[in-house]
């Protein structure tokens, strides 16, 4: 290796803490959910299908609802992880639609998974629930969103979820 190597190139160096992402809060979002309707055991796990009946969405200068008609489509993987992908519509206070998309992972143990699935209580600091969430929208304001990466946190209530998006910037 030469020198140029080792200290990059003067026409392409960078400073490495431009390579590392910094989380910029989107919005926090509380998603009402109705009953689990359970599909069973397909070979790839027990699919779970939660319709999602209603919340809100509250970001920096905007707020939004959740609409009703969205699912969360839920493949449990064993008795400590489920993938989740859930997948509504916000309609914001202005009128502006915007698509939702959102991946998680959701790890528990398996007495908490448990107390989860019989609708329970449960303190969020003992599941790990991460999603990533990729956002659409039609309206000039938000367009800037189908350009940027987001992810988030969840807690799992009873009767909704509660997250953190954030963009990452």
């Amino acid at each position: 290796m030469n020198d140029d190597s080792v200290r990059g190139n003067k026409a392409y160096a960078c400073r490495m803490d431009t390579l590392t992402p910094q989380l910029k809060h989107f919005a926090d979002l509380s998603v009402h959910v109705a009953r689990p309707i359970e599909v069973g055991q397909t070979g790839q796990g027990l699919r779970r299908l939660i319709p999602i009946t209603g919340g809100t969405a509250q970001g920096k200068g905007w707020t939004a609802r959740v609409l009703p008609g969205g699912t969360d489509y839920q493949r449990v993987i064993s008795d400590t992880i489920a993938e989740l992908d859930a997948h509504y519509v916000l309609e914001t206070d202005a009128g502006d639609l915007i698509y939702v998309r959102n991946k998680a992972l959701r790890v528990a143990s398996p007495e908490v998974t448990a107390r989860l699935v019989r609708g329970e209580i449960v303190d969020p600091a003992l599941v790990y629930f991460r999603c990533q969430p990729t956002l659409e929208c039609a309206s000039v304001q938000f367009a800037w969103l189908r350009e940027r990466m987001f992810a988030g946190s969840g807690a799992r209530h009873p009767d909704r979820v509660d997250m953190r998006f954030f963009e990452l910037v």
